[in-house]
């Protein structure tokens, strides 16, 4: 079993910048990708992006050039960099942990609010 911790949440301008966390623990050695996805209200979760065990990477266009998603193996954690925020990425955003059968556990989400 995997437990997924987002932080880094909040209120910025448009402009702005955030940087959100996901912190993984139990059984990790499962995990083949990282996802963050989002969800705005009234709308459908969506993938903002990912990164798999070996290094891949993949950004909807709609983030792509202004977000970056990594990770710290030392710390189990993946990151995602946020730059150039506008009202538009307003969502809660959440991690998810993809293992070889499928999603293995979800985040509890974390609110990003983009003011304008």
């Amino acid at each position: 079993q995997v437990q997924l911790v987002e932080s880094g949440g909040g209120l910025v301008q448009a402009g702005g910048s955030l940087r959100l966390s996901c912190a993984a623990s139990g059984s990790i050695f499962s995990i083949n990708v990282m996802e963050w996805y989002r969800q705005a209200p009234g709308k459908q979760r969506e993938l903002v992006a990912d990164m798999s065990s070996s290094g891949g990477t993949y950004y909807d266009d709609s983030v792509k050039g202004r977000f970056t998603i990594s990770r710290d193996n030392t710390k189990n954690t993946v990151y995602l960099q946020m730059n150039s925020l506008n009202p538009e990425d307003t969502a809660v955003y959440y991690c998810r942990a993809l293992g070889p059968k499928g999603a293995i556990s979800w985040g509890q989400g974390t609110q990003v609010t983009v003011s304008s």
